[in-house]
């Protein structure tokens, strides 16, 4: 499956950094560019269960293709959620069903540093999304 030109500029930028300092400090910078969510869009209806921190996800289909908007409340998991989310971000659901977490982030260079419980809360939120594009 080939990568959104979103998804790759992340994987060039990851690639591009020495060490995992670099990295973290780019994954922090990632989680500043994801959108805000509104108070209206924080509710329990939209939190993803299974997350140590807390996290909100909204999704919605335009032609085929779905488009996802996350927000955490927890800054290291803000920039796991951005590019979690321009991993999968204008995908059909029959590809959304495809993508693997782990793989991901271990090619961003990111996949040592995930903990048990920021990577079952990553697959949580993959969980919930293909979940979305079944409803």
């Amino acid at each position: 499956m080939s990568l959104s030109p979103e998804a790759q500029a992340a994987l060039d930028a990851f690639a591009g950094q020495p060490g995992w300092e670099q990295r973290a400090r780019l994954l922090m910078q990632w989680g500043e560019r994801l959108p805000a969510l509104g108070e209206a869009q924080r509710t329990e209806q939209h939190r993803v269960h299974g997350c140590e921190s807390q996290v909100w996800l909204l999704g919605e289909c335009h032609d085929g293709r779905w488009q996802f908007r996350a927000s955490s409340d927890a800054r290291l998991l803000r920039g796991l959620l951005a590019l979690l989310l321009v991993r999968v971000n204008d995908l059909p659901a029959e590809q959304l069903q495809q993508v693997d977490v782990a793989q991901w982030f271990d090619s961003l260079g990111l996949g040592r540093q995930l903990s048990p419980s920021r990577s079952n809360g990553l697959n949580a939120v993959l969980q919930r999304m293909r979940e979305l594009t079944q409803a």
